[in-house]
């Protein structure tokens, strides 16, 4: 305490005992933990700190730091420090605490790319360094001490990125971050009104450098000598495609519909990269990331764990069979166009019509008109048919969207004509200050308040990483039967198809049906076909998986009437799992039967794995690949035209990758569930409800139905809206499982009901009506679940019911 005293360097008015500070706080909404916070009362021209004060004591909190006293908090049972400036004073702080580490620190600033450059450095760094980062976009005034604040002896390395809007605003944070190397992504026309010009803004951000080792930066002959001039004591390491000016020569070797191959020569030695994407600024984002790997010495660079990183946007239910994509926090250009892509990607069939509730955008140049002219073209692009602009900068250019506009001033305008939609796709984007988020609620289809949240960006990672066990030519199959694991099929199919997944595999032909209708032009594979489903497969161009000659000929027989020819089928072998499956015996007939018909040919031949996640079934997994190897040989040499062959499922193309053959199945893989804790499969589902209500019993009192809740204590006990109906296992009763209630455990009481059940909160604080209830997550994992209730995680994943309401979301 009297640390910080000398780092403010003014007495403070200390009413109570010194306490530990670990956290700083700028946002009263953000508090957790009271007694360990220092608050800053910052004034902003929106908001001031000080008016929360009241509120913050009341809580628990003992410190503070503002810029005025008033009587009562000179009483108050707390500490207070008197500044002249409370920004200012939070960056002093953290300005002190920077100067305590000797460690290697990497700062990044530019117009665009910081944080995706951040994240990308920091995946393609964490293993094995235990490193800490910016959280999100911390990267402003107020951002950047928070993030140094998170620096503890621990750490091995730091990466922090800083941005400005104006002059004089980097001197401020660069002694902050003090880097020791450097990243500077680029410079562009964001925030070029706070500069006089483009030389200014570039001048102000060289500023963060001048304590590093080495820049890393894309050659630039319009501003090389700024750089020299600026930075003369530091190692400047300018990299360009095929640019002979630059250090780094770089060059681009290959590209496909989603990969792109680069080489580059780093000290005289060529490395060679495979990245995930196609598109330029995510190739130059990757470049900045792998070469600051090499000035790190690290050369073990695995560019497949490199995914596009985006904002949060929801993928919501509306009212009137309306779908919404709520992406109401952030608007500029290119946050746009991911919003429209993520748009067009929805079930582009199912629904009449597109629209587009925009708010005013921010400009750094006065050419107003030609930002909302690329507005318009992207919206153009992808055939919206009505926008709602909110702002009064919107109406100025409306003569340049030529699809049916109205406008409004604000949120609250456009909420007083109580809009409604039928059947439409409605994207709500805007600036956080638009409060567009009340757009999203009144649209919003009130259901129950148990919902599961997937996330999209963990499902193209898991996606990604499986893929990248495969050679870029072998196919992949995404199961998505029983709802997509209970994940939403449609949702999932529509995200999947976009990142070019082969083939959907799914259980019945009315599953397959409902992804036609839902505008998926993927192949789709039928794994158990029934014959009274078989004009639904031709109908919807389903592809059946064939495993008997019973359904064979029953299924050429249909199919021959209703003039088939060639149509695809997937023939299933049985190498030992012993459910469904011709044998190796049954090879002739079958090939003799293939040979004389002209109504199906064989698109796959494939068989399922019974252990691939068992080591200690390893021999038994190798025979069955083995009798796959032998079977489909024979059949290959019979057949005169050729097929895929596939038997990997999630483990066994972790496990068995040299088996890959021309495609593999991934299954719960895909949904958050790998071979183990340790597997870098990311969790997609999050269960969560609420809190209904609570009550205080004593000791003795029982809880729930048969009077199984006997409390052995005086207890705090919370009603929460699930029960068995929507998935909750009756085995978590009793207290065999718990929920996550502010991050702890809170015990099932008594018998799991069908729609409200119990748990124990008495041991977490301030709990209240409204908390949520986390049901399994991230911090809960299904394999967790699975294990205390003696069960698989295909069981708890795919049993939430259909009542639960699924929320999409992408980062």
């Amino acid at each position: 305490m009297n640390e910080i005293s000398n780092i403010l360097g003014k007495v403070r008015v200390n009413n109570c005992e010194d306490s530990n500070i670990q956290y700083l706080l700028t946002d009263s909404r953000n508090l957790i933990y009271p007694e360990k916070s220092l608050f800053f009362a910052l004034r902003s021209q929106t908001g001031d700190g000080h008016a929360y004060i009241d509120d913050l004591l009341a809580q628990g909190v003992k410190n503070f730091v503002v810029d005025s006293l008033c009587d009562a908090w000179e009483t108050a049972d707390a500490n207070f420090w008197v500044v002249e400036n409370t920004l200012t004073a939070l960056q002093q702080i953290a300005l002190y605490h920077r100067q305590q580490f000797q460690l290697p620190v990497v700062g990044i600033t530019g117009s665009n790319g910081k944080t995706i450059v951040k994240e990308w450095l920091y995946t393609l760094l964490q293993n094995g360094h235990n490193c800490v980062r910016s959280p999100k976009s911390y990267n402003s005034q107020i951002g950047v001490p928070l993030s140094v604040w998170q620096l503890q002896s621990a750490h091995e390395m730091a990466i922090f990125e800083a941005g400005i809007s104006t002059t004089n605003e980097m001197q401020r944070i660069a002694p902050i971050i003090a880097p020791t190397l450097g990243i500077f992504t680029n410079l562009g026309s964001a925030h070029q009104a706070g500069f006089a010009s483009a030389e200014e803004k570039l001048c102000e951000k060289l500023q963060l450098f001048t304590t590093c080792q080495t820049l890393v930066y894309r050659y630039n002959p319009s501003y090389q000598h700024l750089i020299e001039q600026q930075l003369p004591n530091v190692q400047l390491l300018s990299w360009g495609i095929n640019d002979p000016s630059a250090v780094v020569p770089v060059s681009i070797e290959a590209q496909t519909t989603n990969h792109t191959k680069i080489w580059l020569q780093y000290q005289g030695e060529g490395h060679s990269y495979t990245l995930p994407f196609t598109d330029a600024a995510s190739i130059e984002n990757a470049i900045h990331a792998i070469l600051m790997c090499l000035v790190m010495g690290k050369t073990n660079i695995n560019t497949q764990l490199l995914e596009p990183i985006s904002m949060r946007l929801s993928i919501k239910q509306g009212l009137n069979n309306c779908l919404l994509i709520d992406d109401a926090y952030t608007a500029d250009l290119s946050g746009l166009q991911v919003a429209l892509n993520v748009m067009d990607t929805q079930a582009k069939n199912k629904y009449d019509s597109k629209v587009v509730i925009l708010s005013d955008l921010p400009h750094s140049s006065g050419d107003e008109q030609a930002l909302y002219t690329a507005v318009s073209s992207l919206l153009q692009e992808k055939k919206v048919t009505q926008l709602i602009g909110i702002g009064n900068v919107l109406p100025l250019y409306a003569d340049v969207f030529p699809m049916p506009t109205t406008f409004y001033a604000s949120t609250a305008d456009f909420l007083a004509t109580k809009p409604a939609f039928n059947n439409q796709l409605v994207l709500i984007k805007g600036a956080r200050r638009y409060q567009m988020e009340q757009i999203t609620a009144h649209l919003e289809q009130k259901r129950h308040e148990t919902v599961m949240e997937v996330n999209l960006n963990a499902l193209v990672n898991n996606f990604k990483h499986l893929r990248s066990f495969l050679a870029p030519t072998t196919k992949a199959v995404a199961m998505i039967k029983a709802n997509a694991y209970g994940c939403g099929a449609i949702s999932i199919a529509q995200t999947l198809q976009h990142h070019h997944c082969d083939y959907f595999g799914v259980a019945v032909a009315d599953e397959g049906a409902e992804l036609r209708k839902a505008g998926i032009k993927t192949p789709i594979m039928v794994m158990n076909p029934e014959a009274s489903s078989f004009d639904v497969l031709l109908q919807y161009c389903l592809e059946p998986e064939i495993y008997s000659f019973e359904v064979l000929h029953r299924f050429i027989e249909f199919a021959d009437k209703e003039g088939a020819r060639n149509y695809p089928i997937h023939l299933k072998f049985d190498t030992g799992m012993h459910r469904l499956g011709f044998e190796q015996k049954d090879l002739p007939a079958l090939i003799a039967l293939l040979k004389q018909t002209s109504v199906v040919t064989v698109a796959s031949a494939f068989s399922h794995l019974a252990a691939a996640e068992d080591p200690a079934m390893d021999a038994f997994t190798l025979q069955q690949i083995a009798t796959f190897e032998t079977c489909t040989k024979a059949l290959q040499a019979a057949l005169p035209y050729p097929f895929l062959r596939h038997i990997l499922n999630t483990s066994g193309i972790q496990r068995f990758p040299m088996h890959q053959y021309d495609m593999v199945r991934m299954g719960i893989g895909l949904y958050g569930v790998g071979i183990d804790e340790a597997s870098p499969i990311q969790h997609v589902a999050t269960l969560k409800t609420v809190i209904l209500q609570t009550k205080e019993l004593p000791q003795g009192e029982t809880v729930g139905y048969n009077r199984k809740g006997v409390l052995t204590r005086n207890s705090k006990v919370a009603a929460i809206p699930i029960g068995y109906a929507d998935g909750l296992d009756r085995a978590f009763g009793g207290g065999k499982g718990f929920a996550l209630v502010r991050g702890q455990k809170a015990p099932f009481l008594g018998n799991i009901c069908m729609d409200v059940c119990m748990i124990d909160v008495t041991d977490i604080d301030n709990v209240t009506v409204g908390d949520t209830v986390v049901i399994f997550g991230e911090d809960l994992t299904i394999n967790q679940l699975a294990q205390t209730t003696n069960t698989i995680p295909y069981e708890i994943l795919t049993r939430v019911s259909a009542r639960v309401k699924r929320i999409y979301y992408q980062e």
